[in-house]
């Protein structure tokens, strides 16, 4: 298991190559924006035909970091489906697979703008959780700020499909500052916002650092 390790809030944080996030004081694994149902999606609402195998590769590798990692607590941190109807579309293997992977640990669906509605599926879900000094959410709140929180220090998000583009390559990336996590998608077909976005360059301070993902994450300062 590859990963770079940083502190947020105090917490000792490790932003792991595949775009999973683990918090081993509390063996807590996160992700974002799995967007599970994504062809069928797009197939269903007449647009062009994908590939139908995203739902089955991104349980597989989600499966193969839970595998890695063993944890107790797995956060979803919203758009885990394309759109409510997705989950109702999963096949019987992939829905196989997904109840399998839930009823292993204390799972929890945080509510994305792709899937507002409560998961008829198991698990736990919250519009937004705190956990410690970290506020798990969907999308970062661009008024949070560490000096007007009280217990909650830092926040910890995905939604944006954050990449970084570094000598000419893009490659999915966290991106951290003092009180702000944005996670990269997750999901096998998503595509990404460069960090040369204003929306991301408003949330993230100067100083924020992208880790790009891939075998061997790698820290750089958050391109501009």
């Amino acid at each position: 298991m590859t990963g770079y390790d940083f502190s947020l809030a105090d917490q000792q944080l490790t932003a792991l190559g595949s775009g999973a996030l683990w918090w081993q004081a509390r063996r807590l694994l996160c992700v974002a924006d799995l967007h599970l149902g994504k062809s069928e999606r797009q197939l269903r609402r007449g647009g062009t035909a994908l590939p139908p195998y995203e739902t089955r590769d991104t349980l597989e590798r989600l499966a193969a970091v839970i595998d890695q990692t063993r944890p107790e607590t797995v956060i979803c941190l919203g758009d885990s489906f394309d759109d409510n109807a997705a989950t109702a579309a999963l096949s019987d293997a992939d829905q196989t697979r997904l109840d399998q992977l839930i009823t292993a640990h204390r799972w929890i669906w945080i509510t994305g703008n792709h899937d507002p509605a409560p998961t008829r599926l198991a698990g736990e879900a919250h519009d937004s959780l705190p956990l410690g000094p970290l506020l798990f959410r969907h999308i970062a709140d661009p008024a949070f700020t560490s000096e007007s929180a009280t217990d909650v220090t830092a926040e910890i998000s995905g939604h944006y499909h954050p990449k970084a583009r570094l000598r000419g390559n893009a490659r999915p990336a966290f991106l951290a500052d003092h009180q702000r996590l944005i996670l990269p998608a997750f999901g096998t077909y998503t595509g990404g916002l460069c960090t040369t976005h204003e929306a991301l360059r408003d949330l993230m301070s100067p100083r924020a650092l992208a880790i790009l993902t891939g075998p061997r994450p790698l820290p750089c300062p958050m391109p501009r």
